[in-house]
């Protein structure tokens, strides 16, 4: 019980910390930037590069599926498409140099390498699919575009006190919007971490089942952890039999599919839009899954 308390006390202080700081400076540096640049950065002429980019950007952020959401809502207040957006809140917490160093200390360098290429494959691939449905109408219009846009008011004209306070009086908007949303699902999520038992999921994961990758993404969706905090848990499993690719399949849907995160994105976009992006990524990590293991 203890664990669990611990666990929602400081993750509810480091998320709604995180979404203030993030949304601010992101506002902040957007006074400064026009926003058709920042668009082209991210979607330029080239429709790979903004999700190369996005996917890359996400390795060097240390985020834990939930903590990558307020940047995400940063991308999309800025304009970003949301497919490469996307990219972003996949890579983000399933790729970080933590978890990769774990990852070569428990398995080797070419684990941590396969793991690394999948990932972006899984990231990039994904956010190209969902940027090719077209259903930016699923996002909340509060989060489709900068809050200054609808007013037409031109933020690089502003003077730097006025850009602080604008990015302040912003940043607290949106946390206002969302900060239940967080409570809620670190709340789950905290009960989740602290109550399932490795043995359990080495019972329903060993090789001879060949439904082992599907129940390990469906098992994995409800926890809520980071990718490095699931080596051990990943380690564990391989020494009671579970093949890596499904071992590593787990940690994938954990930290990129959790369902804390579902609840805090279910404040920025549709139900529906939501569904799309399980399933897209569900689906990724479960071809990796079996294609990991029949390399391995």
């Amino acid at each position: 019980m203890q664990e669990i308390i611990n666990f929602f006390i400081y993750d509810t202080i480091k998320l709604l910390v995180l979404l203030f700081t993030t949304v601010f400076l992101v506002t902040l540096i957007r006074t400064y930037l026009p926003i058709n640049k920042v668009k082209n950065i991210l979607a330029g002429k080239n429709i790979f590069i903004g999700h190369i980019l996005a996917s890359l950007f996400g390795i060097i952020t240390p985020f834990c599926s939930c903590s990558a959401v307020p940047l995400f809502i940063g991308f999309l207040e800025a304009g970003i498409p949301l497919g490469v957006t996307f990219s972003f809140l996949i890579a983000s917490p399933m790729i970080n140099e933590v978890a990769l160093g774990l990852l070569f200390a428990s398995f080797g360098w070419k684990v941590a390498l396969i793991y690394v290429a999948f990932g972006l494959v899984i990231a990039i691939i994904s956010g190209l699919v969902i940027g090719k449905f077209k259903i930016e109408s699923l996002v909340d219009k509060d989060f489709q575009t900068c809050g200054c846009q609808k007013n037409k008011v031109d933020l690089t004209l502003l003077s730097f006190k006025q850009k602080i306070f604008f990015s302040f009086r912003y940043s607290l908007k949106i946390v206002k919007k969302v900060w239940l949303y967080i409570i809620l699902a670190i709340a789950i999520g905290a009960v989740i971490h602290g109550a399932v038992p490795n043995n359990f999921l080495a019972q329903y994961l060993g090789k001879d089942n060949i439904f082992a990758i599907p129940l390990a993404v469906l098992f994995g969706i409800p926890l809520y952890a980071n990718a490095a905090g699931m080596i051990p848990i990943v380690s564990a499993l391989v020494e009671k039999g579970v093949s890596l690719g499904t071992a590593l399949a787990f940690m994938m849907s954990v930290t990129a599919l959790s369902f804390p995160e579902f609840i805090l994105l279910k404040r920025v976009m549709k139900i529906k839009l939501i569904a799309i992006f399980a399933g897209v990524v569900g689906l990724g990590i479960m071809l990796v899954g079996y294609l990991l293991n029949a390399l391995v």
